[in-house]
């Protein structure tokens, strides 16, 4: 089986701003992928570009096996894609706007009522299907607009593109959304997942790339990112101001430092042996160290580690 998308060299410019610079994705069926980066990095370009709204200047990719630019008609077929806000008629029910969805893909008027009502049961709004969206919460928009690129017959939607679908969503709202996520990939669709937030691709994706500059900088299961990138670390706070400097003297490999809150951060592996063999040697006597903590190892830090000084220089 090829994988859901295949890009290699995807480059992309706008005037004399380079968005994409010989960008290569892989994405195998069946998972969720997270793109992650800064504002401006070409996450959405790339999204468009796979969905075929936009032609690369140079370079190719498939989308569920079909080239995004000699073969659109049959990719757009293969999948859905819901953008940064919620598409939905606000003068129709939540009935109404997936029954309207069903029959413009072109499934039949009974057809397009029975698939209408399982989606509605499917997300979670059987309930609320009968009320007008404009009294919808946002989770629940975004939830009947997940609903609405799934229309066609089960199965059909092969690759589904989310571009930032959870911004400005309360948590209670995010989470609901996250459960759908989970429950298409579940179900066979990959999803592939453009975010700000990095809890969210921590808890969802099966894979990540970060993105810089329009190049991948990193790619990989979110534990594989955090091993390679970002570390453990043992905080250590002095009990005084002599106290931190023997703590310091002793202290070969700081990560950081900060006096003024009488601070070291020193690199562990994270074990309860390692932490305990710091301390012995730290604080032989058992009376430098006032207080410690164990920083773990996030995809902030390595977001902030791939990132810095990366910043892209367009909108």
């Amino acid at each position: 089986m090829p994988p859901a998308i295949e890009a290699n060299g995807l480059t992309k410019t706008y005037g004399d701003v380079r968005v994409l610079d010989a960008l290569d994705l892989h994405v195998p069926r069946g998972t969720v992928f997270a793109l992650l980066g800064p504002n401006g990095a070409g996450k959405t370009t790339t999204v468009r570009i796979l969905a075929t709204l936009t032609t690369p200047d140079a370079g190719h990719a498939r989308v569920a096996g079909h080239d995004v630019v000699t073969a659109r008609s049959r990719v757009r077929r293969a999948i859905s894609l819901t953008g940064q806000f919620a598409a939905v008629d606000e003068a129709q029910t939540g009935a109404e706007n997936l029954w309207t969805a069903a029959r413009l893909s072109g499934l039949s008027r009974p057809a397009a009522a029975r698939r209408a009502a399982e989606l509605l049961d499917r997300f979670g709004l059987t309930e609320a299907g009968g009320r007008l969206t404009k009294t919808y919460s946002g989770g629940m928009r975004r939830r009947l607009d997940l609903a609405a690129g799934l229309v066609r017959d089960p199965g059909a939607t092969q690759v589904m593109f989310l571009d930032e679908p959870t911004t400005g969503l309360d948590p209670r709202s995010r989470q609901e959304l996250w459960q759908a996520v989970r429950e298409l990939s579940d179900a066979g669709t990959t999803v592939f997942l453009t975010t700000q937030y990095l809890e969210e691709a921590d808890r969802l994706a099966d894979r990540i790339a970060v993105l810089g500059r329009g190049r991948t900088l990193a790619e990989g299961t979110p534990a594989e990112l955090k091993a390679r990138y970002a570390a453990h670390r043992l905080d250590v706070v002095a009990s005084d101001e002599e106290s931190y400097a023997r703590l310091t003297d002793r202290t070969i490999h700081a990560a950081t430092r900060d006096p003024g809150t009488r601070t070291l951060g020193i690199p562990t592996d994270g074990s309860a042996a390692h932490v305990r063999e710091l301390l012995d040697v730290l604080d032989p006597g058992r009376r430098d160290i006032a207080r410690f903590g164990l920083h773990t190892a996030t995809l902030d830090d390595v977001f902030l580690t791939l990132t810095e000084d990366k910043e892209p220089s367009h909108v």
